[in-house]
């Protein structure tokens, strides 16, 4: 792991999809209250040319065009951008690092954003790991997932709102056996949607995060949670209307079931994806992913937005960590 001059969170999970951004997220929310500048180092996810993709900065949506991101690191960076914060990513971790220490807008604390289930690639000062009760035991029977669990200072249980009491206790005990010393932080994962009115009595398509379903194996994401919350009279399988790249994802990962995964590595799967929306026969799309889909793909059906935020569910909370970490490392 590489030290940084500055003091430094990462922020990990057991598992894709658990909820690191919304943790990441919030973590950067409470540091900007205090007054102080918060810059995020997101978990390398470059394609194509790397030497060009060295070390990249965003700090405007127009940003994540003049790099030519993929849909899944569009869905890690817009978030942080459309907040006000800057991200870095790339391949040169070391050079990421000093770049981020040294930004033009001024660091006083880096944020490690990790992706999928990695440990971070920095020396952690302060090390969350978020686990779900969603996929109860999974926190110990991945790799590195694991790992990141074990070097938790602080581990967070996100979607105690949507997931059941067994489950909810079974991640807790797995995190007493391997992670004893840890802060443990119960969480919920609240949904909102731009027209619920566009759910209520409706035949909807729900378009989810791509690798949440896909390598991450989950059965649901924030978009399904929505349809079921606000009243949709039925969830429209996509198969029959896939077509090229999102036909092969569901041929590899056939278990994902009625949902469409938002798949976006290339310009001819956001074409696929676009072609297969708009193929299909419903009345509403419900879009799962943490970015706007239609500044990217052009979708003719009524359409809604899926947001999903984390809140902390009584004490510790993320408030007091952070407390004795800025009064650690004399911050303020």
């Amino acid at each position: 792991m590489v030290k940084s001059t500055k003091p430094l969170i990462a922020v990990g999970a057991v598992r894709t999809g658990c909820g690191k951004s919304q943790t990441s997220r919030r973590v950067i929310e409470l540091l900007m209250e205090k007054g102080l500048k918060v810059v995020a180092v997101r978990h390398p996810m470059p394609y194509g040319d790397l030497v060009i993709q060295k070390v990249q900065r965003f700090a405007t949506v127009e940003d994540l065009a003049k790099h030519k991101c993929t849909v899944e690191e569009m869905e890690e960076y817009e978030p942080h951008v459309v907040r006000g914060n800057v991200i870095y990513a790339g391949v040169d971790y070391e050079a990421i690092l000093r770049a981020a220490e040294n930004d033009p807008d001024g660091c006083d604390v880096v944020i490690w954003d990790g992706g999928n289930n990695d440990f971070p690639f920095y020396v952690p000062d302060l090390n969350m790991t978020v686990v779900d009760p969603h996929r109860p035991g999974d926190e110990l029977n991945y790799y590195p997932g694991e790992v990141t669990l074990r070097l938790a200072d602080v581990a967070i249980i996100n979607k105690m709102d949507t997931a059941g009491p067994e489950a909810i206790q079974q991640v807790r005990d797995n995190i007493a056996e391997v992670a004893p010393n840890a802060i443990v932080i119960d969480g919920a994962s609240p949904i909102k949607v731009d027209d619920p009115s566009l759910i209520k009595g409706k035949r909807v398509l729900v378009v989810e995060d791509g690798p949440t379903l896909t390598h991450g194996g989950m059965k649901l994401g924030a978009g399904t949670v929505a349809a079921k919350k606000f009243g949709a009279a039925e969830l429209i399988d996509p198969r029959p209307y896939t077509v090229g790249k999102l036909s092969e994802t569901f041929a590899i990962y056939p278990n994902i079931g009625t949902l469409l995964p938002a798949m976006g590595y290339s310009d001819q799967q956001l074409k696929d994806l676009e072609t297969t929306i708009n193929n299909t026969d419903c009345d509403t799309v419900v879009i799962g992913t943490p970015i706007d889909l239609n500044r990217l793909i052009k979708i003719d059906k009524p359409n809604t937005r899926v947001y999903y935020d984390l809140q902390e569910i009584g004490n510790p909370n993320l408030k007091e960590v952070l407390d004795d970490f800025v009064e650690k490392h004399n911050l303020v």
